[in-house]
């Protein structure tokens, strides 16, 4: 049984919000890329990547 790859949502900023989307979510968390081009949502495992051109702040 093949694995659902989580959600990528592709962003502008280094600092995202996460609430798990939906109805159903989870708390409102806010996450920082720090030195990477990536975080993932501890709580969905939704992955944010800073968009191509973007710039690191």
């Amino acid at each position: 049984m093949p694995i659902e790859v989580p959600e990528i949502t592709e962003c502008d900023e280094t600092r995202v919000a996460c609430d798990g989307g939906g109805v159903l979510g989870h708390p409102k968390i806010y996450l920082e890329m720090g030195d990477q081009t990536y975080v993932e949502c501890p709580y969905c495992d939704r992955r944010f990547v800073l968009r191509e051109g973007a710039q690191a702040h």
